[in-house]
């Protein structure tokens, strides 16, 4: 699943809600929603993507346990990269209670403009298989 925004700042769930009724119609991705509305509401950001990765991994159909998000903000100009992060942690608490992993590209609007893309998540290795 992704959520994501666009320059307007706006979220768009449609895209979610679309993708979900056509390929899982029962499904509601809650977690992931919660994740796109705290960091939509707190870093007003140009750009967000919440991407559910848990699909990757050893875990049942339909999880939300694993995601990825990449956020693009001017709340993000001169903060160190570990600042950044720590700073969407803060926000997720109590999201990141509720999953095992998160992945953050945190990036400023001159940082995205001059590279907008990101690296794909490794497949799961299946904790053990190593």
């Amino acid at each position: 699943a992704v959520v994501s925004t666009q320059s307007t700042g706006q979220v768009l769930l449609l895209l979610t809600t679309l993708l979900y009724h056509y390929t899982t119609p029962r499904v509601v991705m809650a977690i992931a929603a919660s994740i796109a509305s705290r960091l939509q509401s707190r870093f007003l950001p140009s750009v967000l993507q919440v991407i559910n990765e848990s699909y990757m991994h050893n875990v049942p159909k339909d999880s939300e346990t694993h995601f990825k998000v990449v956020i693009v903000s001017a709340e993000f100009e001169g903060m160190t990269l570990i600042k950044r992060h720590r700073a969407v942690n803060t926000e997720l608490k109590e999201e990141l209670q509720q999953i095992h992993a998160l992945s953050i590209v945190a990036r400023t609007p001159k940082q995205w403009e001059s590279s907008p893309e990101f690296a794909e998540s490794p497949q799961c290795m299946g904790g053990s298989k190593r």
